[in-house]
């Protein structure tokens, strides 16, 4: 056991583990150590006194054993405050990233600095073959491009998205339901054209009227935009 296992595993819950693996059924429940997210608050500085050395060990040796390991890395990624050196990080381990929870924790404030670098990063990767790849770029967009740096083509590249992929289809009707709040005017043709696929329009439906920021009247006109979904028009 290397020396940041004994750290997690001195956090170690295991009906925590338990309620953890459920949460996350595309993982084996091995896999899952049990560390609650509040301990990653004082396990990210015990880490880091470890020195350099032993954390860039750590950074390099994909893929982790445990569920804990990956989530750790992305605290890591997200303390790095040099944009290029988190951005290299964050490329050689989005091939590893296997589930929501980890691909959603990935908030590094870096990269709300440089989101003129960023956009074209996140481009890539909304095109990328691998569905948490994909699922991280969509979360990037709605963090960092549906406000002041919002433009009708970023909504055009995801409506675009086709996937099996329960976890990227709910994360770009999570987005879109995102977009509805803060661009309405800009987003509501996707809906109207139907250009996103039949599961994801009415999903992204359902997440918008399920906000308080969306207006009664918007809701009872979403709510009328739903479509019937039939074998063959999913």
């Amino acid at each position: 056991m290397t020396k940041i296992q004994e750290i997690l595993f001195s956090y170690q819950d295991e009906k925590y583990a338990d309620f953890t693996a459920k949460l996350i059924p595309t993982e084996k429940r091995e896999m899952f150590i049990g560390v609650r997210s509040p301990a990653f608050k004082k396990i990210v500085p015990d880490v880091l006194s470890l020195g350099d050395v032993e954390v860039n060990q750590f950074l390099e040796a994909l893929p982790h054993q445990y569920h804990e390991e990956n989530i750790l890395h992305i605290c890591l990624i997200n303390k790095t405050k040099d944009f290029n050196e988190c951005l290299l990080k964050l490329e050689k381990f989005l091939p590893y990233i296997s589930n929501w929870a980890v691909s959603d924790g990935l908030s590094p404030k870096i990269f709300e600095k440089n989101t003129d670098m960023l956009i074209s990063e996140i481009k890539k990767w909304i095109n990328d073959e691998k569905p948490y790849t994909k699922r991280v770029g969509m979360l990037l967009l709605k963090k960092y491009f549906l406000e002041e740096e919002f433009k009708p083509e970023y909504l055009e590249l995801c409506s675009q998205i086709r996937s099996p992929e329960y976890y990227v289809n709910m994360m770009t009707a999570w987005l879109f339901s995102e977009a509805l709040v803060k661009q309405w005017d800009a987003t509501l043709p996707f809906i109207l054209e139907k250009k996103l696929d039949s599961w994801t329009h009415n999903k992204a439906i359902q997440k918008s009227v399920e906000s308080f920021r969306i207006t009664p009247e918007q809701k009872d006109y979403l709510k009328s935009l739903k479509v019937k979904i039939t074998r063959g028009n999913n």
